[in-house]
């Protein structure tokens, strides 16, 4: 350290110190021989919902959760259950859901055997409006209002070419990949509107922005239409503070996707035009979905994150 900003240290050891020590008294410390006094006094801004605050004595961060309630389909395993956990460590309370009920309780004891308390499960067929209704009563019975939806469960397409692909199969590939989305932010986001703040987020794929895979038309045209799900609502939504956005992954390591990564053939091919030569952990996917829903992505709307190692931009 060269020089020494007082000012400043000071404004930072009483942020550090604030919420710790008794207020209204001097304290004093030595940096480079230099004595810097310094009297901690609480603040307006301490623990004020939209203000960053302090909890045991240190700096909660732009992407701190603590009090919020997240709902994330998909989430016994996968990118979703990686979000979930993600969400937990920040101090969320997370609401883990999935078709399999007995899924959902290991994912969800697994995150309150480190953060009790902070997960519940519910399973559901996210197809099913009654469905969709119970998680979220679930989760409003369990934790209260519902601030985060995270929109993750995703089907992985008919393997059909769309001039052979009937209407049958196409409304699957559609209901679960677009229409059952719309039902649950339908669901979800009432809390939000009522106090004017929450976060949407859809985990897309980067098949939505490309041709994709000819055996994967209507799984592809489904995520593209998340896309504008996604900007059609952050403007009906936005004047309700709600941000509503995309993330959309390449070749990540999920069972969805199991095929590709596990066939060293297959994975050689993707990997060739990707700059990251990696195929993506869930983890990787999670931190984007996290940074959507907290503080430091609070102006972002509408938007579609790619994550994916550089390969669509490639």
């Amino acid at each position: 350290m060269e020089s020494i900003d007082s000012e400043l240290l000071k404004f930072y050891l009483t942020k550090i110190f604030f919420c710790r020590i008794p207020a209204r008294r001097e304290y004093s410390i030595w940096v480079r021989h230099r004595r810097l006094a310094f009297t901690p006094r609480r603040t307006q801004g301490c623990g004020h919902k939209n203000k960053q605050h302090i909890r045991a004595g240190k700096f909660m961060s732009m992407f701190d959760l603590t009090g919020k309630v997240a709902v994330i389909t998909g989430s016994s395993r996968g990118i979703g259950r990686a979000a979930a956990v993600s969400m937990a460590e920040q101090g969320a309370r997370v609401v883990v859901s999935s078709r399999n009920q007995a899924d959902c309780d290991a994912a969800a004891e697994a995150i309150n055997a480190v953060h009790p308390g902070h997960a519940i499960a519910v399973a559901c067929d996210i197809t099913q409006p009654a469905d969709q209704q119970h998680l979220m009563d679930r989760a409003r019975e369990a934790f209260g209002p519902i601030d985060i939806l995270v929109c993750n469960a995703a089907a992985g397409g008919t393997s059909v070419l769309l001039t052979q692909i009937t209407a049958e199969q196409l409304h699957t590939d559609l209901d679960v990949n677009l229409v059952a989305n719309v039902g649950l932010i339908q669901k979800a986001v009432p809390d939000m509107i009522a106090r004017e703040d929450g976060a949407v987020i859809i985990v897309s794929s980067i098949g939505g922005h490309s041709g994709g895979s000819a055996l994967a038309g209507g799984y592809s045209m489904a995520k593209a239409a998340e896309t504008q799900l996604a900007r059609t609502l952050a403007v009906e939504l936005g004047p309700k503070n709600i941000r509503v956005n995309c993330v959309a992954p390449g070749l990540t390591r999920t069972e969805l996707a199991r095929g590709a990564w596990e066939d060293p053939a297959r994975q050689a091919q993707m990997l060739s035009r990707t700059p990251i030569k990696r195929v993506a952990e869930p983890e990787d996917v999670a931190g984007a979905i996290v940074f959507l829903a907290t503080r430091a992505g609070a102006f972002m709307t509408g938007e579609t994150l790619i994550v994916d190692g550089g390969k669509t931009m490639a």
